[in-house]
Protein backbone atom coordinates (compact mmCIF):
# COMPACT_ATOMS: atom_id res chain seq x y z
CA UNK A 1 0.00 0.00 0.00
CA UNK A 2 1.23 3.16 -0.85
CA UNK A 3 1.65 5.27 2.54
CA UNK A 4 1.47 8.60 0.84
CA UNK A 5 -2.24 8.21 -0.77
CA UNK A 6 -3.91 9.48 2.60
CA UNK A 7 -7.72 9.17 0.84
CA UNK A 8 -8.92 6.96 -1.52
CA UNK A 9 -12.66 6.73 -3.49
CA UNK A 10 -13.71 3.75 -5.68
CA UNK A 11 -16.56 3.92 -7.36
CA UNK A 12 -18.55 5.97 -5.20
CA UNK A 13 -22.32 6.43 -5.14
CA UNK A 14 -25.10 8.02 -2.97
CA UNK A 15 -28.76 8.16 -4.27
CA UNK A 16 -31.39 9.94 -2.70
CA UNK A 17 -34.67 8.07 -3.53
CA UNK A 18 -34.28 7.77 -7.00
CA UNK A 19 -32.06 10.58 -7.72
CA UNK A 20 -28.58 10.53 -7.88
CA UNK A 21 -25.94 13.00 -6.55
CA UNK A 22 -22.78 11.00 -6.93
CA UNK A 23 -22.70 9.28 -9.48
CA UNK A 24 -19.56 6.14 -9.33
CA UNK A 25 -16.70 8.28 -8.54
CA UNK A 26 -13.02 7.58 -7.90
CA UNK A 27 -10.32 9.45 -7.38
CA UNK A 28 -6.92 9.95 -4.37
CA UNK A 29 -5.72 12.43 -2.14
CA UNK A 30 -1.89 11.95 -1.33
CA UNK A 31 0.29 13.49 1.15
CA UNK A 32 0.84 17.27 0.87
CA UNK A 33 -1.54 17.56 -1.82
CA UNK A 34 -4.15 20.57 -2.00
CA UNK A 35 -6.93 19.28 -4.20
CA UNK A 36 -9.92 21.82 -5.03
CA UNK A 37 -13.16 20.08 -5.20
CA UNK A 38 -15.01 22.38 -8.00
CA UNK A 39 -18.78 21.85 -9.28
CA UNK A 40 -22.05 24.59 -9.33
CA UNK A 41 -23.97 24.77 -6.46
CA UNK A 42 -26.05 21.05 -6.66
CA UNK A 43 -23.11 19.48 -8.24
CA UNK A 44 -22.68 16.87 -5.50
CA UNK A 45 -19.45 18.49 -3.80
CA UNK A 46 -20.87 18.54 -0.29
CA UNK A 47 -22.36 15.58 -0.35
CA UNK A 48 -19.36 13.67 -1.29
CA UNK A 49 -17.36 15.61 1.36
CA UNK A 50 -20.10 14.57 4.26
CA UNK A 51 -19.51 11.14 2.56
CA UNK A 52 -15.59 11.32 2.89
CA UNK A 53 -15.70 13.11 6.37
CA UNK A 54 -18.22 10.15 7.55
CA UNK A 55 -21.07 12.18 8.53
CA UNK A 56 -23.27 10.74 5.52
CA UNK A 57 -23.02 7.09 4.56
CA UNK A 58 -23.04 6.27 1.05
CA UNK A 59 -25.26 4.45 -1.35
CA UNK A 60 -22.22 1.83 -2.87
CA UNK A 61 -18.29 2.31 -2.72
CA UNK A 62 -15.29 2.63 -1.05
CA UNK A 63 -13.45 5.19 0.86
CA UNK A 64 -10.13 4.61 2.71
CA UNK A 65 -8.71 7.45 4.99
CA UNK A 66 -5.22 6.90 6.10
CA UNK A 67 -5.34 3.11 5.50
CA UNK A 68 -8.62 2.84 7.20
CA UNK A 69 -11.25 1.31 5.41
CA UNK A 70 -14.49 3.80 7.01
CA UNK A 71 -16.82 1.20 7.10
CA UNK A 72 -15.06 -1.21 8.75
CA UNK A 73 -12.93 0.89 10.74
CA UNK A 74 -15.10 3.54 11.22
CA UNK A 75 -13.46 5.56 14.35
CA UNK A 76 -10.17 5.17 13.22
CA UNK A 77 -10.94 6.65 10.18
CA UNK A 78 -12.62 9.58 11.58
CA UNK A 79 -9.57 10.54 13.48
CA UNK A 80 -7.34 10.96 10.77
CA UNK A 81 -10.07 13.49 9.68
CA UNK A 82 -10.58 17.21 9.86
CA UNK A 83 -13.63 18.51 8.74
CA UNK A 84 -14.67 22.59 8.55
CA UNK A 85 -18.26 22.30 6.72
CA UNK A 86 -19.67 25.99 5.57
CA UNK A 87 -21.37 27.07 8.52
CA UNK A 88 -17.85 26.54 11.01
CA UNK A 89 -19.23 24.13 14.66
CA UNK A 90 -18.51 26.95 16.99
CA UNK A 91 -19.90 27.48 20.45
CA UNK A 92 -20.40 31.13 19.94
CA UNK A 93 -20.90 31.83 23.46
CA UNK A 94 -17.25 30.15 24.61
CA UNK A 95 -13.72 31.99 24.74
CA UNK A 96 -11.69 30.97 22.06
CA UNK A 97 -8.78 29.02 24.36
CA UNK A 98 -11.91 27.34 26.08
CA UNK A 99 -13.79 26.19 22.74
CA UNK A 100 -10.60 24.89 22.23
CA UNK A 101 -9.70 23.23 24.66
CA UNK A 102 -12.87 21.10 24.58
CA UNK A 103 -12.72 20.28 20.71
CA UNK A 104 -9.41 18.62 22.29
CA UNK A 105 -11.38 16.68 24.44
CA UNK A 106 -13.86 16.12 22.27
CA UNK A 107 -10.56 14.37 20.14
CA UNK A 108 -9.58 12.13 23.21
CA UNK A 109 -6.50 13.74 23.54
CA UNK A 110 -4.67 13.46 26.65
CA UNK A 111 -5.27 15.79 29.22
CA UNK A 112 -0.95 16.10 29.53
CA UNK A 113 -1.28 17.05 25.94
CA UNK A 114 -4.11 19.53 25.53
CA UNK A 115 -2.17 22.65 26.35
CA UNK A 116 0.36 22.05 23.79
CA UNK A 117 -2.06 20.82 21.08
CA UNK A 118 -3.97 23.94 21.74
CA UNK A 119 -0.78 26.05 21.65
CA UNK A 120 -0.24 24.62 18.09
CA UNK A 121 -2.91 25.31 17.00
CA UNK A 122 -3.33 29.24 18.09
CA UNK A 123 -0.12 29.58 16.72
CA UNK A 124 -0.89 27.53 13.30
CA UNK A 125 -4.01 29.48 12.99
CA UNK A 126 -2.57 33.16 14.31
CA UNK A 127 -5.34 33.53 17.10
CA UNK A 128 -2.72 34.80 19.87
CA UNK A 129 -4.95 38.08 20.38
CA UNK A 130 -8.11 36.38 20.66
CA UNK A 131 -8.04 33.71 22.82
CA UNK A 132 -9.82 35.13 25.47
CA UNK A 133 -12.63 36.68 23.62
CA UNK A 134 -15.55 35.46 22.90
CA UNK A 135 -16.27 33.92 19.55
CA UNK A 136 -19.23 35.66 19.00
CA UNK A 137 -17.51 38.85 19.15
CA UNK A 138 -14.86 38.18 17.23
CA UNK A 139 -15.14 38.88 13.16
CA UNK A 140 -16.59 36.37 10.21
CA UNK A 141 -12.39 36.01 9.63
CA UNK A 142 -11.23 35.35 12.88
CA UNK A 143 -14.19 32.75 13.54
CA UNK A 144 -13.55 31.18 10.15
CA UNK A 145 -9.80 30.36 11.66
CA UNK A 146 -10.94 29.20 14.90
CA UNK A 147 -13.12 26.50 12.96
CA UNK A 148 -10.08 25.17 11.17
CA UNK A 149 -8.10 25.13 14.37
CA UNK A 150 -10.84 22.97 15.93
CA UNK A 151 -10.39 21.03 12.76
CA UNK A 152 -6.62 20.03 13.01
CA UNK A 153 -6.46 20.38 16.91
CA UNK A 154 -5.90 16.56 16.45
CA UNK A 155 -3.37 16.10 13.73
CA UNK A 156 -5.15 14.43 11.47
CA UNK A 157 -3.85 13.39 8.15
CA UNK A 158 -7.00 15.16 6.30
CA UNK A 159 -8.29 18.47 6.12
CA UNK A 160 -11.80 18.93 4.66
CA UNK A 161 -12.59 22.74 4.09
CA UNK A 162 -16.02 23.35 2.88
CA UNK A 163 -16.53 26.97 1.03
CA UNK A 164 -13.63 27.79 3.73
CA UNK A 165 -13.06 31.83 2.48
CA UNK A 166 -17.01 32.54 1.66
CA UNK A 167 -18.17 35.77 2.85
CA UNK A 168 -14.71 37.11 3.68
CA UNK A 169 -13.41 40.09 2.97
CA UNK A 170 -10.50 40.23 0.75
CA UNK A 171 -7.71 40.25 3.68
CA UNK A 172 -9.75 37.85 5.14
CA UNK A 173 -9.34 35.19 1.84
CA UNK A 174 -5.59 36.07 1.86
CA UNK A 175 -4.81 35.61 5.13
CA UNK A 176 -6.95 31.97 5.25
CA UNK A 177 -5.18 31.06 1.77
CA UNK A 178 -1.97 31.06 3.83
CA UNK A 179 -2.78 29.69 6.45
CA UNK A 180 -3.79 26.43 3.86
CA UNK A 181 -1.14 26.81 2.30
CA UNK A 182 0.86 26.28 5.52
CA UNK A 183 -1.44 23.26 6.70
CA UNK A 184 -0.74 21.47 3.68
CA UNK A 185 2.89 21.19 4.54
CA UNK A 186 1.91 18.55 7.34
CA UNK A 187 -2.03 17.27 6.06
CA UNK A 188 -3.61 16.58 2.80
CA UNK A 189 -6.25 19.21 2.38
CA UNK A 190 -9.51 18.49 0.22
CA UNK A 191 -11.17 22.33 -0.43
CA UNK A 192 -15.05 22.11 -1.64
CA UNK A 193 -15.73 25.26 -3.56
CA UNK A 194 -17.32 27.16 -6.48
CA UNK A 195 -15.06 30.03 -6.49
CA UNK A 196 -12.79 29.43 -9.28
CA UNK A 197 -9.86 32.06 -8.00
CA UNK A 198 -9.96 29.90 -4.69
CA UNK A 199 -8.58 27.17 -7.05
CA UNK A 200 -6.11 28.83 -8.71
CA UNK A 201 -4.43 30.54 -5.95
CA UNK A 202 -3.78 27.74 -3.80
CA UNK A 203 -4.52 24.47 -5.40
CA UNK A 204 -1.99 21.86 -6.44
CA UNK A 205 -4.76 19.62 -8.10
CA UNK A 206 -7.96 20.10 -9.50
CA UNK A 207 -11.11 18.03 -9.70
CA UNK A 208 -14.69 19.08 -11.15
CA UNK A 209 -18.26 17.88 -10.27
CA UNK A 210 -20.89 17.70 -12.21
CA UNK A 211 -24.60 16.31 -11.74
CA UNK A 212 -22.91 13.78 -9.62
CA UNK A 213 -20.24 12.99 -12.43
CA UNK A 214 -16.44 13.55 -12.13
CA UNK A 215 -15.86 15.04 -15.32
CA UNK A 216 -11.96 16.30 -14.99
CA UNK A 217 -9.46 15.56 -12.48
CA UNK A 218 -5.97 16.58 -13.16
CA UNK A 219 -3.14 18.79 -11.62
CA UNK A 220 -3.20 22.50 -11.72
CA UNK A 221 -0.54 22.72 -14.37
CA UNK A 222 -2.38 20.73 -16.91
CA UNK A 223 -5.61 22.85 -16.03
CA UNK A 224 -3.18 26.18 -16.97
CA UNK A 225 -2.21 23.96 -20.03
CA UNK A 226 -5.70 24.33 -21.45
CA UNK A 227 -5.73 28.00 -20.78
CA UNK A 228 -2.74 28.49 -22.93
CA UNK A 229 -3.28 30.21 -26.40
CA UNK A 230 -5.24 27.25 -28.68
CA UNK A 231 -7.54 30.00 -30.18
CA UNK A 232 -7.33 32.29 -32.81
CA UNK A 233 -9.78 35.23 -34.09
CA UNK A 234 -9.46 35.47 -37.58
CA UNK A 235 -11.00 38.43 -39.97
CA UNK A 236 -10.82 38.45 -43.77
CA UNK A 237 -11.76 41.26 -46.35
CA UNK A 238 -13.44 38.36 -48.52
CA UNK A 239 -16.64 37.71 -47.71
CA UNK A 240 -16.52 34.74 -49.69
CA UNK A 241 -13.07 32.80 -48.79
CA UNK A 242 -13.22 29.23 -49.12
CA UNK A 243 -13.12 28.30 -44.83
CA UNK A 244 -12.94 24.89 -45.46
CA UNK A 245 -9.12 25.04 -46.57
CA UNK A 246 -8.39 26.23 -42.94
CA UNK A 247 -9.11 22.59 -41.93
CA UNK A 248 -7.00 20.97 -43.87
CA UNK A 249 -4.25 22.98 -42.31
CA UNK A 250 -2.28 21.18 -39.29
CA UNK A 251 -3.13 21.35 -35.79
CA UNK A 252 -6.32 23.10 -36.67
CA UNK A 253 -9.31 21.20 -34.84
CA UNK A 254 -12.12 23.20 -35.39
CA UNK A 255 -13.40 26.66 -37.40
CA UNK A 256 -16.32 28.59 -36.15
CA UNK A 257 -18.07 31.45 -38.41
CA UNK A 258 -19.25 34.91 -37.10
CA UNK A 259 -20.08 36.33 -39.30
CA UNK A 260 -18.91 36.65 -42.98
CA UNK A 261 -15.80 38.22 -42.00
CA UNK A 262 -14.64 36.85 -38.96
CA UNK A 263 -14.35 33.25 -37.56
CA UNK A 264 -13.09 31.39 -34.60
CA UNK A 265 -10.27 29.09 -34.60
CA UNK A 266 -9.44 26.38 -32.40
CA UNK A 267 -6.34 24.42 -32.81
CA UNK A 268 -4.42 22.13 -31.01
CA UNK A 269 -1.88 23.23 -28.19
CA UNK A 270 1.76 23.34 -29.55
CA UNK A 271 0.74 23.21 -32.89
CA UNK A 272 -0.10 27.13 -33.55
CA UNK A 273 -1.16 27.32 -37.07
CA UNK A 274 -0.84 31.15 -37.23
CA UNK A 275 2.31 31.10 -39.86
CA UNK A 276 0.40 28.49 -42.08
CA UNK A 277 -2.89 30.58 -42.19
CA UNK A 278 -1.22 33.94 -42.97
CA UNK A 279 0.62 31.56 -46.14
CA UNK A 280 -2.85 30.51 -46.92
CA UNK A 281 -4.64 33.78 -46.55
CA UNK A 282 -1.67 35.39 -49.08
CA UNK A 283 -2.20 32.36 -51.90
CA UNK A 284 -6.17 32.18 -51.41
CA UNK A 285 -6.14 36.00 -51.93
CA UNK A 286 -8.54 36.23 -48.82
CA UNK A 287 -7.32 39.66 -47.81
CA UNK A 288 -6.59 38.87 -43.76
CA UNK A 289 -6.63 42.06 -41.84
CA UNK A 290 -6.83 40.05 -38.76
CA UNK A 291 -5.31 37.49 -36.48
CA UNK A 292 -5.35 37.57 -32.96
CA UNK A 293 -4.45 34.64 -29.90
CA UNK A 294 -7.74 34.39 -27.57
CA UNK A 295 -6.79 33.12 -24.21
CA UNK A 296 -9.56 30.92 -22.33
CA UNK A 297 -9.76 31.48 -18.97
CA UNK A 298 -10.63 29.21 -15.97
CA UNK A 299 -14.29 30.39 -15.95
CA UNK A 300 -14.17 29.81 -19.82
CA UNK A 301 -13.20 26.10 -19.23
CA UNK A 302 -15.48 25.50 -16.00
CA UNK A 303 -18.48 26.70 -18.31
CA UNK A 304 -17.19 24.49 -20.97
CA UNK A 305 -16.93 21.21 -18.85
CA UNK A 306 -20.25 22.00 -16.73
CA UNK A 307 -22.46 22.92 -19.90
CA UNK A 308 -21.65 19.71 -21.38
CA UNK A 309 -25.63 18.44 -21.81
CA UNK A 310 -25.37 15.98 -17.92
CA UNK A 311 -28.62 14.79 -16.51
CA UNK A 312 -29.63 13.70 -13.17
CA UNK A 313 -28.96 10.09 -12.95
CA UNK A 314 -31.82 8.05 -11.77
CA UNK A 315 -32.02 4.28 -10.08
CA UNK A 316 -33.11 1.27 -13.09
CA UNK A 317 -36.85 1.07 -12.79
CA UNK A 318 -37.61 5.01 -11.09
Amino acid sequence: MNTDILVSIKNLSRFYGSLCAVNDISFEVTRGQILGFLGPNGAGKTTTMQIIAGTLSPTIGEISVAGYDLMDYPLKAKAEIGYLPEQPPLYKEMIVEDFLQFCAKLHHISRSKIKSHVDRVIEQCNLQKVTKRLINNLSKGYQQRVGIAQAVIHRPAVIILDEPTIGLDPIQVREIRNLIRNLSEEHSVIISTHILQEVQAICSHVQIINYGQLIFKDTIGNLFSQMQLTRLNLACHRPDADMQILTQIEGIEKVEQQDEHHFHIQYTINKNPAEAIVAKSVSENWGLYELIPENRSLEQIFVELTNEQFKPIKKIGD
